[in-house]
């Protein structure tokens, strides 16, 4: 079900799926928007959980204002939008940029969050994190003709080598606007994406960690984040050295790359291990 509630000055827009069992609210990767998670409910996550999937600010449908894209303010739209829903306390998670903006959560409001599920996201990523976000910040800002242009460059970036699964074209069709010419625009924008990047990488991940006490499921996909020999942006051993540092840390790795494991298998042992952890 598609939602709108207005927190912090802004209107955040949110997928509500709302299945049975606690709340789930999951926050979307860099660039990302709430679709990121529909390979998850076509896998049954939403039936096992309600999960609200959000836009955070400068995303997909939510407002976009011209600054303010620190983690301390991604952060109050959150709690925001849970006093607006009336939820005390929630299992709070997300897909790399949203891992750590719930892994910040954790720390800054703990009273709000009972468990975190953390998706291809740790203290320290790949040491060339930056150059390999960057083509997701380059299409920014860019009219693309149609949109079977744009999904056409989608199909042969490197890390979709040899892969393609229909229902992540949800997720890109909501990353666009379509203009009265047919053309289409990614809906972020490269100056509020950058000013998140240069605010996430800044922060004291190493210093916070011991500080999260909440128990936390890291799910880690190792498979190569580009052309077949290519490293995955989360090395394992990274995903392991922070749930290590985390009081109740537990590691799972998962079939796929950073966004395949999204989707088919990888999201099917992603559901599987949501669901076994929230039980328990």
């Amino acid at each position: 079900m598609e939602c709108f509630k207005e927190t912090n000055g802004l209107r955040l827009h949110y997928l509500d799926h709302q299945g049975a069992g606690p709340t789930l609210l999951l926050m979307p990767g860099l660039t990302a928007n709430a679709h990121s998670f529909d390979g998850l409910v076509a896998k049954g996550l939403g039936e096992a959980v309600r999960l609200l999937a959000v836009d955070l600010r400068g995303r997909g449908l939510s407002d976009k204002p011209a600054s303010g894209y620190t983690l301390e303010d991604h952060a109050t739209d959150i709690i925001g939008l849970l006093d607006q829903l009336g939820l005390e306390q929630v299992l709070l998670g997300g897909h790399s940029y949203g891992g750590l903006l719930s892994m910040y959560m954790a720390h800054r409001y703990p009273e709000r969050v009972e468990k975190l599920v953390v998706i291809d996201a740790a203290a320290v990523m790949h040491p060339d994190t930056r150059k390999l976000i960057q083509p997701a910040i380059d299409r920014l800002g860019k009219t693309v003709p149609s949109w079977e242009t744009y999904l056409a460059a989608v199909k042969i970036m490197p890390f979709f080598y040899q892969w393609w699964d229909a229902a992540i074209e949800s997720y890109f069709r909501a990353d666009v606007e379509t203009l009265a010419n047919g053309a289409v625009i990614a809906r972020s924008r490269p100056e509020a994406i950058v000013e998140a990047v240069e605010h996430v990488l800044a922060e004291e991940w190493q210093v916070k960690l011991p500080g999260i006490g909440q128990p936390t499921l890291l799910l880690n996909g190792t498979g190569a984040y580009g052309l077949p020999g290519a490293p995955p942006l989360l090395p394992r051993e990274q995903a392991e050295a922070t749930v290590a540092a985390l009081p109740q840390g537990r590691y799972a790795e998962v079939p796929g790359n950073h966004i395949t494991m999204l989707y088919g298998e990888g999201a099917r042992q992603i559901v599987k291990e949501i669901v076994k952890f929230v039980a328990n």
